[in-house]
């Protein structure tokens, strides 16, 4: 198959990248490199089914356009605007990227009947839930980031009522492994380790009894990948999680040892922040065959492999 992966040069990006030459396709790539890089493709230079890596935006339709002429087979979208602070300073950007850039990937998608694998978060979800989330737990976006990535979401669903255009929403929760940004736009596992490293303090947003289900990246890629193959996850919504949550203060001690590094800081967005966060992934097994393979302490530590050593095999 012909694969075009939108934001393919981001963290997650990569390793779906890496999952889909492991299995032989064909891949083109289109990347603004704004959070994304060259470098996480770099291993991947000399695998002659990675055809091309563009640079470009999608909220340029005609470089956009450009790229869907190879006419992919499908296309896996990751590329996004994923800051929620800056959603909250700047939601145009938020929406331009997440929302009209999603329409451009639908129009260029309908255009040449290419499956569309949107990838959206689980922080649509509403704030409260005592129970595992599953698709049809209650939306309410807290923030524009989760806003608009709902409404891509939906956007893209209408193509698949309206057009029949084949299309599937993955919902994967916080993902986290070697790759990820370990500056502030980086997520919480990946900046803990980064600062144990350099003798920082960890700093706990609030009182730090927020939990979260921390998916570890080749899971996630396995996930996304089996959704954009599957023809039973089309017109579907599925989340993607390991079922355990684990409090961010357990996870700055599973992280560093030394307890004094560990601080809590005023949030810098309470209005935004969800409480528990823990993933029902039920229908990933039954419609996939998927189910996550590692473990939270494994995951942790080859992430800090990663960062403690720069580039290794992982």
């Amino acid at each position: 198959m012909k694969f075009l992966i939108t934001g393919g040069a981001g963290f997650i990006g990569r390793w779906v990248v890496k999952k889909l030459l492991e299995e032989g396709q064909e891949l083109h790539v289109f990347d603004n490199l704004s959070s994304g890089s060259r470098h996480n493709l770099e291993e991947f230079a000399g695998n002659e089914t990675l055809r091309n890596v563009i640079v470009g935006d999608i909220t340029d339709r005609k470089a956009l356009h450009q790229a869907f002429a190879v006419k992919p087979d499908v296309c896996i979208h990751l590329a996004a605007q994923i800051n929620v602070q800056e959603s909250i300073d700047h939601p145009e950007r938020s929406f331009d990227t997440n929302v009209l850039g999603t329409y451009n990937v639908m129009e260029e998608a309908r255009h040449v009947g290419a499956k569309v694998v949107v990838v959206g978060t689980c922080m649509v979800y509403d704030t409260s839930s005592e129970t595992p989330i599953n698709e049809r737990h209650p939306a309410k976006p807290m923030s524009p980031y989760a806003a608009t990535k709902l409404a891509a979401e939906q956007l893209a669903l209408s193509y698949y009522h309206c057009y029949g255009l084949p299309v599937v929403i993955a919902r994967p929760f916080n993902t986290y492994g070697p790759f990820q940004r370990t500056d502030a736009e980086g997520g919480v596992v990946a900046v803990f380790i980064r600062n144990m490293r350099d003798r920082k303090p960890l700093q706990i947003f609030g009182d730090g009894t927020q939990t979260r289900d921390l998916l570890y990246v080749d899971d996630c890629a396995a996930f996304i990948t089996r959704a954009a193959i599957y023809d039973d996850a089309i017109g579907q919504v599925i989340n993607a999680g390991t079922g355990k949550d684990v409090s961010i203060n357990h996870l700055a001690e599973l992280i560093c040892s030394d307890k004094s590094q560990i601080v809590h800081v005023s949030h810098p967005h309470p209005q935004s922040e969800i409480k528990r966060l823990v993933c029902d992934a039920t229908k990933a097994r039954d419609l996939l065959g998927w189910k996550p393979r590692m473990s939270l302490e494994d995951g942790i530590h080859r992430t800090r492999r990663w960062i403690e050593n720069g580039e290794e095999a992982v």
